[in-house]
């Protein structure tokens, strides 16, 4: 969606506007000076849509400054935050989207994509972004696969009766097995732990595992929730972390970044 409304800013204009997100109503409303910059955040109207906004020049927010840049970014977040307790549904933009010219633009822009916005905003009415995050202990998991396979039962008994060299080989071996049935283990506790998150979410997305210090990640997931299931989803994540050897990270509520692509 960025990509449509992003103008090209080669040609130098005067003034531009900051796109902070969408939302499903058609109301005149002064935010005050929450903007980056401090900058007042109004809002741009459409037959139905509000882009939330504030006046800016049409080159984008660049600085060599990292601390500057990060407080942009904060308050950026802040503003749909704030626009998020006052509406139910927002669609957040990209930190740095800019429409290049007046308020005229903006709704040029509305008009043009009221349809696709309208869709977006459909798809996530009502519903908020959460991080589901699940660890396993693999000492602890080890173990008890250890304790319950035979042939690595066997393995350490025959240790004790053969040679140091053996010995090398037959824990090599042990490694070799119990790591297949870590590997087979993981599989299959994603795949039951993902049904049983499946249930209560509307639409999920498989993140890339994350380093954790002392801790192996098993599943990491951006979900789409209904806030009316929110506490259903507490309580099914709640017996995942009463396991032996798991426990579970459930953060949020956020704008839905990870559910409002393009189309």
């Amino acid at each position: 969606m960025e990509q449509e409304i992003q103008q090209k800013l080669g040609e130098e204009t005067k003034e531009g506007r900051y796109v902070y997100c969408i939302v499903d109503k058609s109301k005149s409303i002064k935010f005050g000076r929450i903007g980056i910059e401090n900058n007042e955040v109004y809002t741009i109207t459409h037959k139905g849509l509000c882009a939330v906004v504030h006046n800016c020049k049409s080159q984008a927010y660049i600085s060599d400054n990292e601390e500057m840049v990060k407080d942009w970014i904060k308050t950026h977040q802040n503003v749909i935050d704030i626009v998020s307790e006052k509406f139910n549904t927002v669609v957040p933009l990209t930190f740095d989207i800019i429409v290049k010219g007046s308020n005229k633009d903006v709704v040029d822009w509305l008009r043009k994509d009221y349809e696709r916005l309208k869709r977006t905003l459909k798809k996530v009415k009502d519903k908020q972004e959460f991080g589901i995050q699940i660890f396993w202990d693999e000492e602890k998991i080890g173990e008890k696969i250890a304790g319950v396979n035979q042939e690595i039962q066997n393995l350490k008994k025959g240790i004790k009766k053969v040679s140091q060299g053996e010995a090398y080989f037959y824990k090599n071996t042990i490694e070799t097995i119990l790591k297949k049935e870590m590997e087979e283990k993981a599989d299959e506790y994603f795949k039951k732990f993902y049904n049983m998150i499946r249930e209560h979410v509307n639409n999920t997305k498989i993140d890339k595992l994350k380093k954790e210090k002392d801790k192996q990640m098993l599943m990491n997931l951006s979900c789409l929730i209904h806030k009316n299931k929110v506490k259903k989803l507490g309580a099914e994540l709640e017996k995942i972390n009463r396991l032996d050897g798991f426990s579970v990270k459930f953060t949020g509520p956020w704008p839905p970044y990870s559910f409002v692509s393009p189309g």
